[in-house]
């Protein structure tokens, strides 16, 4: 039975569970339902967003989502050569959290996480407070503030190749790099979402630790005291596979060394349309975590009972189902021709319908050791590969228009595509019972 966003909000909050890690595909609702999430735990009142009602908010849950990357942007507008600078938008949530960055001395913890998880050279290099002159609407100069940590200038070694800027992995045959001969420069877009999650996870490596206090008193700050949930809304959008593999060991870690007892402490939701990322989140949170404490007895910080994992789907009708995984990850390529098969079981076949097709052609031939998928394809009289692979290639190219993803198709397609995901399964032996999802 479908269910609206808000009730699915509902269900997680009313889950009493630690972790919950949920699998869905691009478009599905992810972002969409962190937001529900986060109107649940802490509703707005209908006058509109104040700043007590944000300071509220922020105080009972943290969220990471593509709105997080927002507060992020460029300097474009350089003038006399001057050095590239991604600048962060002020509001209540990023005067908080510069402030609590800043009071904390996290700048170079944000530093070594962004390296880690690009392996890029760049060295963020935050700002101190400084004065400029700017002009106003009017065309008038005057004088501003910019405040500590709003600005980050990335620097790598200059006059040498890339591959000689000093990290921590350099060895001694390496060149030196000589004090200050280094050059601002832009960053990849890849690169900046990694550094826009890498200021979050530290806050997270930060808030695990001080609600791991349970002294209140004793606590580095105070601002965490209230924080019942953390939301995460796909990080790895740009992440390499060794790169996000250990973003997500690590994430896992940090998670299961949070502290919950008896269903109080702090609460994870996470969400993410990359099967790797799922695939190594639902191995690592199966894993139970012991600790030995200073009396020598070993007592457990996590259970494997402590997680749930779920699939949310978009139906038909608009609505949304969030039903639970089995207890295993599942193989990606099987989860697509579940959507498949259920799209010619309803009627509901659409464009990105060939996408998924193609998808599971391009990893069942890696997988069988073809050098093209179209070898998987029936064969016509003479031996040739199926002339629809053709259509199956325009069908599945990225659109120059997001609304072409849902056109109409053809009928004629329609039923093509019905026969090969029944030529596939049965030439290949998918297992039915491992994917239909009725």
């Amino acid at each position: 039975m479908s269910k609206t966003l808000e009730d699915i909000a509902k269900q997680l909050n009313d889950a009493d569970k630690k972790v919950q890690l949920i699998y869905a595909f691009n478009g599905s609702g992810k972002t969409r339902l962190s937001r529900a999430f986060k109107e649940f735990v802490a509703p707005k009142n209908n006058e509109g967003r104040n700043d007590d009602e944000a300071e509220l908010s922020r105080n009972k849950i943290l969220y990471y989502s593509a709105f997080t990357e927002d507060l992020f942007y460029w300097d474009n507008d350089l003038e006399a050569d001057s050095e590239p600078k991604l600048k962060i938008q002020p509001n209540t949530f990023t005067d908080w959290l510069i402030a609590l960055l800043k009071e904390l001395g996290e700048d170079g913890n944000i530093v070594a996480n962004f390296q880690r998880y690009t392996g890029s050279n760049a060295n963020p290099v935050f700002n101190e407070e400084y004065k400029k002159k700017i002009k106003d609407f009017s065309g008038k100069e005057v004088e501003i503030i910019v405040p500590a940590f709003f600005e980050i200038v990335f620097q790598v070694a200059a006059g040498l190749p890339e591959r000689f800027n000093r990290t921590a992995d350099s060895t001694n045959d390496e060149p030196p790099v000589a004090q200050g001969q280094y050059k601002a420069i832009k960053i990849s877009k890849g690169e900046e979402s990694n550094f826009i999650w890498s200021v979050f996870f530290t806050l997270l490596q930060q808030v695990v630790s001080t609600l791991d206090e349970s002294n209140v008193g004793d606590r580095v700050t105070d601002k965490f005291n209230n924080l019942e949930y953390v939301f995460i809304d796909d990080p790895v959008s740009s992440l390499d596979d060794s790169h996000l593999i250990a973003l997500a060991v690590d994430l896992a870690g940090l998670i299961k060394r949070s502290s919950f007892t008896d269903g109080k402490g702090l609460r994870f939701v996470i969400t993410t349309h990359s099967p790797l990322f799922y695939n190594v989140l639902h191995n690592e949170l199966g894993n139970d975590l012991r600790r030995v404490n200073p009396d020598g007895i070993s007592s457990w910080i996590y259970k494997r009972g402590q997680s749930e994992k779920y699939l949310l789907k978009k139906n038909a009708d608009g609505g949304f189902e969030l039903p639970t995984s089995n207890d295993r990850p599942f193989s990606y390529h099987l989860f697509l021709l579940a959507e498949l098969r259920s799209a010619v079981r309803d009627g509901q076949i659409k464009k990105y319908h060939f996408n998924l097709l193609r998808n599971i052609l391009e990893k069942t031939a890696t997988f069988l050791g073809y050098l093209r998928w179209e070898d998987l394809l029936e064969k016509t009289a003479d031996g040739v590969p199926d002339p629809f692979a053709n259509r199956i290639l325009n069908l599945s190219s990225h659109s120059a228009h997001a609304g072409e993803e849902v056109a109409d198709i053809e009928d004629s397609d329609k039923e093509r595509l019905a026969q090969l995901v029944s030529f596939l399964s049965e030439t290949y032996r998918f297992k039915k019972q491992e994917v239909e999802n009725d």
